[in-house]
């Protein structure tokens, strides 16, 4: 599927045909109507995932959290005075 970009708002569009068969007025971009162009950053930049369950962890905790003791338990600001 390609995708296509507005380079003035920065919205990405996704389309299922090319550029190049688009009417003219498809060629903009619906939110500001500037002329859309191919989406550069095509390729995923991220080469691992950021965040991973450990082998032995497959899926969620089961029971309770695990940062419960992390949690705040007493007001989020001094009174003011």
């Amino acid at each position: 599927m390609p995708s296509l970009a507005c380079w003035s708002c920065g919205r990405k569009i996704f389309t299922t045909v090319p550029l190049e068969a688009l009417y003219s007025d498809e060629r903009r971009c619906p939110r500001c109507g500037a002329t859309l162009s191919f989406e550069r950053r095509v390729v995923q930049r991220r080469s691992v995932n950021q965040r991973q369950n450990p082998p032995d962890e497959p899926g969620p905790p089961e029971g309770l959290e695990r940062r419960r003791g992390d949690r705040r338990v007493g007001p989020r600001r001094r009174p003011e005075g």
